[in-house]
């Protein structure tokens, strides 16, 4: 696909951009919040690598790292060396996030595992409906597919 074929659903994309600050950058496309949201995705996908590279860490309750992980540690950890600093627990994780819908999920943000209104586990969205993990005491941090689905969706921001 050419630069200009791209151009119609860019600027749908764009909303406030126009024809005109187009052609004033040469042709590039300058869509305002985009810069924000890359930065965004990039600082999910960091932290979603950092919490792969730590598959087959003991659990480890109240542990955040760098060798042992309960599951909140583990999502604290790994957003801390992407960039960002989450609060401590689940519940607390949850209150800090952007609250997405199933459908509107990607990898990186988080899955808050939850029974009523009380969230009781957290991971990270992996993509085709798993998550990296710090399960419990016995386990180690690995990737699972999502087991239920009493599950609210966070990104962070």
């Amino acid at each position: 696909m050419t630069a200009l074929n791209r151009v119609p659903s860019l600027m749908a994309r764009a909303g406030t951009a126009s024809a005109l600050t187009l052609a004033a950058v040469g042709g590039s496309i300058v869509v305002p919040g985009l810069a924000a949201d890359a930065s965004a995705a990039s600082m999910a996908t960091k932290a979603l690598r950092v919490a792969a590279s730590k598959k087959g860490s003991p659990y480890k309750w109240g542990a955040t790292g760098p060798h042992r992980f309960d599951c909140s540690g583990l999502t604290l950890y790994s957003f801390k060396k992407a960039g960002k600093r989450l609060p401590r627990t689940a519940a607390q994780q949850y209150n800090k996030t952007h609250h997405v819908s199933a459908r509107s999920r990607k990898a990186g943000d988080l899955v808050f595992f939850h029974s009523g209104s009380s969230v009781y586990h957290v991971g990270i969205y992996a993509g085709h409906g798993r998550i990296w993990h710090a399960p419990k005491t016995g386990d180690v941090v690995k990737l699972q597919k999502i087991w239920t689905r009493s599950v609210w969706y966070g990104r962070v921001s």
